[in-house]
């Protein structure tokens, strides 16, 4: 079958999360989960699914910069993109007038990776796969040949990349067959909201514990004193042998991150999370380096725009976790640059997830990167959140506070066409409660 495309549409969903003060933090006071979701179809049938992950308003314009890239693919053949799908990245991302409103960044690249996920659900598909053993099972040099080398070849040459996804091989079986019985660690950050009541976050720790999770992550940075208290609590709570990280989500300037950080150390933290803008490379090298003697790392990624930026991060030594997002970078193609990089620099991957889909699409990523690349498992967990997985025809599986590998083909990216359709802004009626209230 040629899997030639006839169409691609894209829908503005969004969920009143704010109403609740489900994913609140330091800068983002009231997000409602959305996403600007994309289905293509083919002249067989055959359909492939994508998002990109946004807060609410803003989506509609994540919708036109869709839309500016949809003449890109139509008529082609699935077999003609992922045969030269290096080629077909940077025709979307190099395109002569669009390459201004970037490159490989902000609004149009967030478009891109919606595509981008639709045509890895699309392929995934076709091979009857899930993505991630799509990943796995693909020849080291059919990998590389996804991805576009271009301004990072400084800090990983494409002989490089090759020559870890062979050296990776030795015990790649094992890897899988573990992964499929014991599942790939998750951590949570259900439990610790900014918004959250103390009563609903010791309750939601009880819980958690019960269930058997070991790693938690609070969001700081809105009152030093109120951060005190709270991280005390959830210290005191998941005790101490248990892991904590703590996020700002970029509230601070650098001094003003030093300093703040430097006082909750005593809660023993593994990682500061976007201490500062998430574009200041060398603020995140000075608080690296500030905080190394307190035992505390950097981690930070899910805002980075792509592999370039990245590059440097590692290059500068200003991150000691690297944050993959499955919806901010150009998909799995600009992903796997990165999960190559953080191998060579010998800095653990541990993605951003939650949201709406992310953890979904995330979770083949990293298994991918424990099988195919790292083959380490030292301090790497994958971020949960407990939040809309019942919108999706394939939602995640988590036993025992880890991900289980998906065993449905694609991306894991497909909503239920209920859910699309109450939650489409603004004419869904969930949107026609809300707004008309």
């Amino acid at each position: 079958m040629s899997h030639r495309i006839t169409s691609l549409t894209v829908r503005d969903v969004r969920f009143p999360t704010s109403l609740e003060q489900h994913g609140s933090d330091a800068m983002h006071s009231d997000p409602d989960y959305s996403a600007a979701y994309v289905v293509i179809d083919t002249d067989c049938g055959l359909r492939g699914f994508g998002l990109t992950f946004t807060l609410g308003k803003g989506t509609e314009i994540v919708l036109s910069a869709v839309e500016a890239l949809a003449p890109l693919l139509a008529g082609r053949s699935l077999q003609e993109i992922v045969s030269d799908f290096r080629g077909f990245y940077r025709l979307l991302t190099s395109d002569s007038q669009m390459r201004w409103l970037g490159p490989e960044k902000g609004v149009i690249h967030l478009a891109t990776a919606a595509v981008l996920n639709a045509v890895w659900d699309l392929w995934a598909r076709a091979e009857r796969k899930p993505l991630w053993k799509l990943l796995v099972d693909m020849d080291p040099k059919q990998l590389v040949a996804c991805i576009d080398f271009r301004y990072i070849t400084d800090a990983l040459t494409e002989e490089e990349a090759l020559d870890i996804l062979v050296k990776a091989r030795e015990g790649k079986q094992h890897r899988e067959e573990q992964m499929m019985k014991e599942g790939y660690p998750a951590y949570t950050t259900s439990c610790a909201w900014l918004g959250y009541s103390d009563q609903q976050l010791q309750q939601l720790c009880t819980d958690a514990l019960k269930e058997g999770w070991t790693k938690f992550k609070v969001k700081v940075g809105a009152d030093l004193d109120d951060d005190r208290r709270r991280c005390r609590l959830i210290r005191q709570m998941i005790g101490p042998s248990n892991t904590l990280m703590i996020d700002a989500n970029q509230r601070w300037d650098v001094d003003e991150a030093i300093r703040w950080v430097s006082s909750l150390a005593e809660f023993k933290p593994l990682w500061i999370e976007e201490p500062t803008s998430p574009d200041d490379i060398l603020g995140h090298a000075a608080i690296s380096k500030a905080l190394a003697p307190l035992g505390v790392g950097v981690a930070t990624g899910e805002q980075c725009h792509n592999r370039v930026m990245f590059k440097q991060f590692l290059q500068a030594s200003a991150l000691q976790f690297v944050q993959i997002d499955s919806c901010r970078l150009g998909s799995v193609n600009e992903n796997l640059a990165v999960l190559l990089m953080a191998h060579k620099f010998q800095v653990p991957v541990c993605p951003h997830a939650g949201g709406v889909g992310l953890c979904e699409l995330v979770q083949h990523l990293i298994l991918f990167d424990y099988i195919c690349v790292s083959a380490s498992l030292h301090n790497r967990m994958c971020e949960y959140v407990d939040h809309l997985h019942e919108h999706f025809t394939s939602p995640v599986v988590i036993r025992d506070a880890h991900y289980m590998p998906p065993k449905d083909p694609g991306y894991s990216s497909e909503m239920l066409e209920s859910s699309v359709t109450r939650h489409q802004y603004p004419e869904g009626d969930v949107w026609k409660q809300h707004l008309h209230k």
